[in-house]
């Protein structure tokens, strides 16, 4: 089961990965890459943390080869359909959210029980610490390198959502089959995104320096 939620989750995350690099108007290479780190990159970060060398990505070449197939469709769907029109980019768009969603609580619960399954159950903060880092940690790369805000700090209580799901999955693991446990970390974390999402939530911001008003400038 947890095989085919990570394909799933890569699957996902390599789709949000071209969107940006889409928005960002990169060639065919930068799709790739930019669809292939956002991917694996999480799962990365959390085999450097938990001491796994090399990380999963080399060693199990699934991972990477799944998301290169995601980007060669993407890429095989930008040239055969062309540019979209911006009712159907926005309806795209919303499909990307969505499989986003799902990724980031395949990943967060996946990247707990990894934790959970090296020896590290009884430290619930490194488990949970963990997962929320796996789940994001793909995402956080991809912005980075696209010149962008990471949505982690500015949008849609995304590792709120992220730390929901994974603390779920951690305090249900001792109480319910793994299937139950894992099912109820991966659904929380698309509840709160969806309803994010359609509601508009955001954490607040708070801002200390005033702004200008504008024509005061030069005074």
């Amino acid at each position: 089961m947890i095989f085919i939620l990570e394909l799933m989750g890569t699957i996902a995350f390599a789709f949000s990965g071209c969107m940006v690099a889409n928005l960002k108007r990169m060639d065919v290479f930068g799709v790739w890459v930019l669809g292939t780190v956002t991917a694996v990159g999480g799962g990365a970060i959390r085999d450097v943390l938990l001491g796994q060398f090399p990380p999963n990505m080399f060693r199990n070449g699934i991972y990477v080869a799944t998301a290169t197939a995601t980007v060669v469709f993407w890429l095989w769907m930008a040239v055969r359909k062309g540019a979209l029109p911006r009712r159907h980019f926005h309806q795209l768009t919303r499909v990307m959210e969505i499989s986003d969603s799902v990724g980031l609580g395949v990943f967060a619960v996946v990247g707990s029980q990894t934790a959970m399954d090296c020896g590290y159950g009884d430290n619930l903060f490194l488990v949970i610490f963990v997962g929320v880092l796996t789940g994001v940690g793909g995402g956080l790369m991809r912005d980075v390198m696209a010149n962008m805000t990471p949505v982690i700090f500015r949008k849609r209580v995304y590792a709120s959502a992220a730390l929901a799901g994974s603390s779920i999955y951690v305090l249900l693991i001792r109480w319910l089959p793994e299937f139950w446990a894992v099912s109820a970390g991966v659904v929380t974390v698309f509840v709160i995104r969806t309803m994010a999402s359609l509601r508009h939530w955001d954490l607040p911001v708070y801002v200390l320096e005033a702004e200008e008003q504008e024509g005061q400038g030069g005074r």
